[in-house]
């Protein structure tokens, strides 16, 4: 019991951990791996530690502490699905440039789309061709930074619009460029209140796409 409670003292310290983290800790304190996938299963039976997917793990008390923290959430969605970035109503929610609430994290991955359900949220990952996988940058997470204390990555306003106005549409399918702007004004997103270097970039954006899809 005293290196059960050991092992979940460490995994509470941690941002989120694999089975291969936990067999390595569990190491270090004298367990076999079989006794490690033991506790594992206690451990979720008891809902001291949430499942993400498949091998990929946070503790319920981290989680707790940390989920009133939107970055916390960003970052997770980053690491369940390597690469990715937050992008779509999510990024623009995060932008003040829609009212729409989505309650689900939307991101954009080079890899297959997936969604995963799981207790601290739906992340849903959206497929996009490898050289529209562009425009999203890390943002640093700082202790009292209010964009939060973790790390993840997030498409740029204007292509966070690009990648909304792409899916939506199914790839622009029967749309002209004359009709953009009214579709933007249908989803009611605020392209005004978007900076105009942004604007700019989306308009340059949708003309690239345009001309050579």
């Amino acid at each position: 019991m005293k290196r059960s409670k050991n092992l979940i003292e460490q995994l509470k310290s941690l941002p989120y951990f694999s089975k291969k983290t936990i067999r390595e800790l569990g190491k270090q304190l004298g367990l076999k791996d079989a006794s490690v996938d033991t506790y594992v299963s206690r451990f979720l039976e008891r809902k001291e530690i949430i499942k993400l997917k498949k091998g990929l793990y946070v503790a319920a008390d981290f989680y707790d502490n940390n989920k009133g923290d939107i970055s916390y959430t960003f970052y997770l969605a980053n690491i369940l699905r390597t690469p990715s970035y937050i992008s779509s109503w999510t990024a623009l929610q995060y932008y003040d440039l829609t009212t729409e609430s989505r309650h689900f994290i939307i991101s954009i991955t080079p890899k297959v789309t997936r969604t995963y359900k799981t207790k601290v949220g739906i992340f849903s990952f959206r497929s996009a061709k490898k050289e529209l996988f562009s425009d999203f940058s890390l943002v640093k997470g700082k202790f009292d930074s209010p964009a939060g204390r973790f790390d993840f990555f997030i498409a740029s306003p204007a292509k966070a619009l690009f990648d909304l106005l792409y899916f939506e549409t199914h790839q622009f399918r029967g749309v002209q460029f004359k009709d953009i702007k009214e579709i933007i004004e249908e989803m009611r997103i605020d392209i005004e209140g978007m900076a105009k270097k942004d604007q700019d970039a989306f308009y340059v954006m949708i003309k690239k796409y345009f001309n050579h899809e």
